[in-house]
């Protein structure tokens, strides 16, 4: 019982550690929203719709403050894309 215990707490180090060092930093979360803001957008273009990829980051000055406001931009798009989507499927 002893072993398994230890094999299994092991493993759960040997994880923890290997997510840590793949994990983001902030500034690499904001990069990786703002590059799919913008591959979403170059997608809707692509499509023939009219879109709109500015994003207004007045008053946001942490990265986490940055990477929302490009999150909430994408969510925006993506209904966008979904609608256009659905009219192309019919």
């Amino acid at each position: 019982m002893k072993t398994i215990t230890k094999t299994t707490l092991s493993l759960l180090t040997a994880s923890v550690m290997a997510t840590s060092a793949f994990a983001e930093t902030p500034s690499e979360r904001l990069q990786s929203a703002r590059g799919s803001v913008e591959a979403l957008g170059v997608t809707l273009e692509n499509m023939g719709a009219n879109v709109d990829t500015s994003v207004n980051l007045n008053g946001a000055y942490s990265y986490g403050q940055k990477t929302a406001i490009y999150s909430e931009k994408h969510a925006e798009l993506q209904q966008q894309f979904n609608q256009l989507h659905n009219q192309i499927s019919e």
